[in-house]
């Protein structure tokens, strides 16, 4: 999940095979967030014909007087535009600069002239999730599964058998206290992004050049509200009401995420078109509003899908799980949380505050650079990441677990690993991303190919195609076993992560296969196994 787990649903949703997420996330996930295939942007390793191809674009670039010979050459120099608005801008040739480059003054102009003239039905990607038809789904399925798993882990016997779990009264859905709870943490949140702490970070360039600027003071935030946590708790504060009040909250939540999608996409009408994402121009409605229409819709400096990713979904799982071991304490008559709360607690947050630590990494996600603001991300920020990535630590509150030692060491251990793979190689990729010719990467192996992109075949990357999904899996092991082996529901993020990483897998071999042609196939036989090495 982003980043992190902080790229919430297009880490489960998304199979594009040119961008990697470092989150979280999921976190991107937060939450589904988003890592895809071992494929990283990286500068081209020289040839004769590659160097042609790249003299013919850079001259096109640099020529505005330069005019297209044929209908053929013509579309092949729009493919690479396309191409490079998925794509950190690649450096000259003759720039010894580390720095990544930047387009010059005159080949904005000319480039702004075009998206603004051009109709902004052709600066889209293809569909992704099922097209037009996969929205309407998406859009009604996930709300009904997250209200399917609170329902479900709140039995007295969160059997499948069960399944489906009745349905309460229609006003227990909504509380007015409960409403006004996250939209407090929202603004507590939003006040700690303002505040002038912590780095002045540059995004990627975008496709006009531009490189914004964030406030990555992610971890100062949770600092700050742990502490807050721990003096309300002090001062008698009650958090057990957030397990009492879990559907309600959730149901709090998707609201704002559902007026805060709205509010994206109207105010996305009147924006530019260099202010659009590709991925979600398609010029439907519904897909649009769904996939996100403007790509980083901001309020003055205020960054809403850059708060959004890493903000108040992000930390309050965070919350949720010290509230869930709050009232297994109440609930069991415990004087401390159980082995199996505490692993649950301490290995998300951990998740968490190494995302928020090296929130700058988030910058090279396909979440800032390519996706919209949309449902699909405000949705998985705000409601997918807190309200289903606490379920073990839900179930543990009526369901506990007794662990032995050398179960609990067994855990830890398997939990270190997986983590220690999960950094290692996210770090490898957000390095080799930002500045592929820094001279400490000079250790590192790539196959160049035909599109000015390299494919990085070392060090965790040279042994499995998707190491950072290896550390994931192995993580979201160590997260389940404390729940034991009584029901199913606890397991059911591995057991999706699984088929999901499958599938998407087999869709990023055919992509990258028809995008890379034979240094795909190189790179296939030099990196032989997909994420497990030795059996898959």
């Amino acid at each position: 999940m982003f980043v992190t787990r902080s790229c919430p649903l297009s880490y489960v949703l998304n199979h594009q095979c040119h961008a990697i997420v470092g989150k979280h996330a999921h976190l991107c996930h937060s939450g589904l967030s988003i890592n895809l295939p071992a494929l990283f942007d990286g500068q081209q390793q020289t040839n004769a014909a590659e160097n042609n191809s790249n003299n013919k674009h850079e001259k096109k670039e640099e020529n505005n007087t330069a005019t297209k010979t044929n209908e053929s050459e013509s579309k092949e120099v729009a493919e690479t535009e396309m191409n490079q608005g998925r794509y950190n801008l690649r450096r000259r040739k003759d720039d010894g600069n580390a720095q990544p480059a930047e387009a010059k003054p005159e080949q904005l102009e000319e480039k702004d002239v075009k998206l603004a003239t051009a109709p902004a039905a052709s600066f889209s990607t293809p569909l992704d999730f099922g097209g037009k038809i996969g929205a309407y789904f998406w859009l009604l399925f996930l709300p009904a599964w997250v209200l399917f798993l609170v329902l479900q882990v709140n039995l007295a016997d969160p059997s499948l058998t069960n399944f489906p779990p009745p349905l309460p009264p229609l006003e227990a859905f909504f509380d007015a206290q409960a409403l006004a709870f996250v939209i407090l943490w929202f603004l507590f949140q939003a006040l700690l992004y303002m505040l002038p702490v912590g780095k002045l970070s540059e995004g990627m360039p975008l496709r006009s050049g531009e490189r914004l600027k964030y406030r990555t003071n992610g971890f100062f935030a949770i600092v700050v509200s742990s502490l807050a946590v721990a003096a309300a708790v002090y001062q008698g504060v009650d958090l057990t009401y957030i397990h009492s009040h879990f559907l309600q909250l959730a149901v709090a939540s998707f609201l704002i995420s559902v007026l805060l999608s709205v509010y994206l996409y109207v105010r996305s009408l009147y924006a530019v078109p260099t202010q659009l994402a590709l991925g979600g121009n398609s010029g439907n409605v519904v897909y649009d509003f769904f996939k996100g229409h403007e790509l980083n819709p901001r309020i003055k400096d205020f960054d809403l899908k850059f708060f959004c990713e890493m903000r108040p979904g992000l930390i309050g799982w965070c919350l949720i799980n010290f509230a869930m071991a709050l009232a297994e304490m109440k609930q069991q008559g415990l004087d401390a949380p159980s082995y199996s709360m505490i692993l649950v607690n301490l290995f998300q947050l951990l998740y968490v505050v190494d995302g928020l630590w090296n929130e700058e990494a988030i910058l090279t996600t396909m979440d800032l650079m390519h996706d919209g603001f949309g449902f699909m991300l405000a949705f998985g920020d705000l409601v997918w990441v807190p309200f289903t990535y606490t379920l073990q630590a839900y179930y543990l509150v009526s369901h506990p677990n007794p662990l032995s030692v050398p179960a609990l060491a067994a855990i830890v251990a398997l939990k270190l690993t997986g983590f220690y793979i999960f950094r290692k190689s996210n770090s490898e990729k957000n390095a080799f991303r930002r500045n592929p010719s820094d001279p400490n990467l000079s250790y590192l192996k790539t196959i160049p190919t035909a599109t000015g992109k390299s494919l990085l075949v070392s060090g965790w990357w040279g042994v499995v195609r998707h190491p950072n999904y290896l550390g994931d899996l192995i993580m979201a092991l160590a997260w389940s076993l404390p729940c034991g082996f009584s029901h199913l529901l606890p397991w059911y993020y591995m057991i999706y992560f699984i088929i999901l990483l499958v599938h998407r897998d087999s869709r990023d071999m055919s992509e990258c296969r028809r995008k890379y042609g034979s240094a795909w196939e190189e790179y296939c036989r030099t990196v032989r196994y997909r994420i497990i090495p030795r059996v898959y």
